[in-house]
Formats: C-alpha cells, structure tokens, sequence
C-alpha cells in the first residue's frame, strides 16, 4: 500500500520541473531495495526462520512479487521450541509441516499496525480481528496494554518494510491446527454421535479431504434432543441414503468464517439445498439451530459448534 502509493507520487511528478524530478528521484531512493528474504538474511536475528524457509523451499515464494505481510519469529523465539521439536521440523521428512507452519505466519498484502490496532471491536459471536494467512487457516489480533499481539505472540517491532511487503518482528513461534475436521471433532469429545453418524454413512474420508469445508457440527446433546429413536433410525443400514443427506446438510464447501455467517446470507450445502442465516438479538442461527461457537480452525476447514440438528426438506 506505502509502496503503491508513492509509486503513483512519483509517476505524477514525471515531466514536471527539475524539482519535480528530484522529487521523484528522492522518492525512488527511498523505496525498499531489499524483499522479505533479503531483509531475514541481513539480520542475523533471523538466521532459524530463513534456515527453516529453505528447508521449507519458501524463499522464492517470498522474493515474488507479494505483496506480503510476514510475521517474523527472532531466534529466541524459535529457541522457545523444544530442541528435538525444532530439529524434527527441519527435517526434510517433515517438510509438509514445516511448510504449513511457516505459511501460517504469512498473511497476503500489506498489513501495517496501524490497520490492525484500527480494527474494528469484534460482537460475542464474531472473529472480525483476525487474517487469512498462506496457511488458509486464521490468525487473530488482540490489543492490550501490554501492545499488540497476534496469535497469542507478542510484536516486539513491526512496520520493516520491504520491496514486496512488510515484516513484523514477533516473540514466539505461531503453530495452526495440525488437525483434520474429523480429527477436530473427535478429540473435542463433544461430538461423539457426529463421528459415530459420519462413520455410519462413510463420509469419514470425505471429511478428511483436502476441502475445505465449512461444518456446522451438532453436539451429543443436540443429537440428543431429537425424538427419541431418530438417531437409531438413521444410523441403520438401510437409511445410509438419508443419513448421509442429514450429515451433509451440515456441510458447506470452503471456508466460512463468522462474519461472513453474520450477514445472513444463504449458504448451500454439499447436500444441494441451502441454509437460511438470520442474525437475532446479537444471536445467529443457521435454520432453527443456534451457532454457540466459531471459528474451530483445522487444516481442512473451519468448526461451528451449533445447539440442535439441521434437518432437510
């Protein structure tokens, strides 16, 4: 954006005076000279990231043309990792991990503090401070009297900026969900009867697919809350059909995150049909169903909890 913006200063001042051309001429010369790669090798500061961008094969997707915002751990931050952690990441066998976790601490475009401290307080219900990062998963923003964070890091120096973007210098290592939605949902133990009902209609690997998917994930207790036999009913063989209709009905393709819920729009199913969205005294509901959480991030997609099963026509 900086950048842009003095580009089309100086392209103004292009056949104007002789001052007008130092004026360009200056502004030229103050333009960053290095990109983001560049800058970590000229910091000693940064030697494990850029260590761990070339195991990761990151650098020259860094010295493109961006732009790109980078959220930069110092060495002492990577020193906070347990040792056999850090040499099992810069393994080449692990390559894939490396990757997503470095990834995580990109965001695209130009971020500056000043339009992350300007971000707007976020309602109950939503995730508004926060970024897509080269992951595809998110990393939210908090400020506090002890300065900005971002995904519970501190930003011990932010605004370095480079020919293709910016660096801003945090405190520890960012890590993303390592788990799948299925993954998610099982280790949460709250969603015991959905792992059970997506195993019974054998969309366990569909689920662990590359996605994304968007799933609004019913607890035990909104199972639980259906007529009693219901559940039994669909999970038996010769309902497979119906079941997985149900259970794809929860299911929405890519990844939609709570602002985006909270406008109201439709949203179409993998089963076919949509979802009405309405927003209610500071509450959203998805069809009758209540969304009491957002946002679960996994490496394949997003997690809204919601209080009672979604049944198509």
């Amino acid at each position: 954006m900086l950048i842009t913006t003095t580009l089309l200063s100086s392209f103004l001042f292009l056949g104007g005076s002789d001052d007008s051309c130092s004026t360009t001429k200056a502004a030229l010369a103050s333009l960053p000279k290095n990109d983001i790669v560049q800058t970590a090798l000229s910091d000693k500061s940064f030697s494990t990231l850029v260590a761990a961008l070339k195991a990761a094969g990151l650098v020259e997707t860094l010295q493109g043309d961006g732009p790109f915002t980078v959220f930069a751990p110092t060495n002492e931050a990577f020193a906070k990792l347990p040792q056999a952690e850090l040499k099992r990441l810069l393994d080449p066998k692990n390559k894939r991990i490396l990757s997503s976790i470095l990834t995580y601490h990109v965001a695209p475009g130009t971020v500056l503090a000043k339009d992350l401290v300007g971000m707007k307080k976020a309602e109950p219900f939503l995730l508004r401070n926060s970024a897509p990062t080269a992951n595809g998963q998110r990393i939210g923003f908090a400020l506090s009297d002890g300065g900005l964070k971002v995904g519970g890091s501190a930003v011990t120096k932010a605004d370095i900026h480079c020919s293709n973007g910016v660096i801003h210098v945090i405190d520890t290592v960012m890590v993303p969900s390592m788990m799948d939605v299925i993954e998610t949902a099982v280790g949460a133990g709250s969603f015991k009867t959905l792992a059970a009902a997506l195993e019974a209609a054998q969309l366990i690997e569909t689920l662990r697919g590359s996605g994304p998917f968007t799933v609004f994930a019913p607890t035990d207790a909104a199972f639980a809350a259906l007529p009693a036999g219901t559940v039994q009913n669909l999970l038996k063989p010769e309902n497979h059909d119906s079941l997985a209709a149900v259970l794809t009905y929860h299911v929405i393709p890519g990844r939609v995150y709570s602002e985006t819920v909270a406008e109201g729009h439709d949203l179409k199913t993998l089963q076919g049909q949509v979802l009405k969205v309405r927003v209610h005294e500071n509450q959203v509901f998805v069809n009758k169903a209540r969304v009491v959480k957002v946002d679960i991030d996994t490496t394949n997609g997003v997690i809204h909890v919601i209080d009672s099963v979604l049944l198509p026509l």
